[in-house]
């Protein structure tokens, strides 16, 4: 049995680290809520522009003029941008991220594929350096550390793009927590290179509702030239949503493990205060019990 003075070291100490967690938590909500927001606001430009996108993909069809990013090069050859964070203490967060990475990683080799690494964050460096260091090709840390900027999201594109135009990789996806509530967070891979463009109408509801004939567009420069334009800013703006996806995920991830981890410790105070006072209890008792026999034997 622990002695009193080492039950007392150890609940200060838990007290100490419940203080920690409770601040960290409050923390966390309080950034979590800037980094919801941003997320939420920059949704629907991203869903546009794919949709955009999407619309002036298939008018275009499979031309030969198609752009390399739009019709893709025949290989498949995998480059996957995983992002994760740069600090831990944040649930299982980074471990879905990495844990799904690995999947993916692992099936390529068996399969004879060929793929690259870009990290974004600390943690996935950290965690597939070990298995796949010969793998990653670039590594981006310090991201969104004081907010997510959309030129961070134009530094990962531009490299992206790079590794394109050198014929480095053919396909490329991102993988990140797509954001749903504080305590929910969907491991989402997207891929950017080749643009995928949905199979659904892309007018929306409003052209599926409407019999009459549909407007036709004349596109001034044509389909191409806008495409070569708009398709490296459409990587940019997809990989600035996933940052800020990620980012609220963190947030969440974070403020929900901090809560966890003091009421936990608030459970271990109460157990170590009960042991504390049965222990004390016990050594007044014996005490109590050698005065008397002491007494008794004068």
């Amino acid at each position: 049995m622990a002695n009193l003075k080492d039950l007392k070291g150890r609940i200060s100490s838990v007290k100490k680290t419940q203080k920690i967690t409770s601040a960290m938590k409050m923390v966390a909500a309080a950034k979590l809520r800037r980094a919801q927001e941003g997320a939420e606001q920059a949704r629907p430009y991203a869903e546009r522009m794919h949709r955009m996108l999407t619309s002036i993909a298939k008018s275009v069809g499979d031309t030969e003029g198609a752009p390399k990013m739009l019709a893709g090069t025949g290989g498949n050859r995998q480059l996957f941008v995983v992002c994760t964070s740069d600090r831990g203490l944040c649930g299982g967060f980074n471990g879905s991220i990495v844990r799904e990475t690995r999947r993916r990683l692992r099936e390529c080799a068996r399969n004879g594929i060929e793929f690259k690494v870009i990290t974004v964050g600390r943690k996935s460096r950290d965690l597939l350096r070990r298995e796949f260091g010969d793998k990653i090709a670039a590594s981006f840390t310090d991201i969104g550390r004081r907010g997510v900027e959309f030129e961070e999201a134009v530094e990962i594109a531009d490299k992206i793009t790079e590794m394109f135009e050198a014929d480095e990789f053919d396909v490329c996806t991102v993988i990140f927590n797509k954001f749903q509530s504080a305590i929910s967070q969907v491991v989402t891979p997207q891929q950017l290179i080749p643009f995928a463009a949905d199979e659904s109408d892309d007018d929306g509801e409003e052209d599926k509702a409407s019999d009459g004939p549909r407007a036709v567009f004349i596109f001034e420069p044509d389909e191409e030239e806008i495409l070569e334009d708009l398709l490296p800013r459409n990587i940019a703006t997809q990989v600035f949503q996933a940052l800020l996806e990620s980012s609220a995920s963190e947030h969440g991830a974070r403020m929900t493990a901090m809560d966890n981890a003091t009421r936990n410790a608030g459970d271990m105070i109460d157990n170590l205060t009960m042991t504390y006072n049965r222990t004390r209890q016990a050594v007044v008792t014996s005490e109590l019990i050698e005065i008397i026999s002491g007494a008794e034997a004068l």
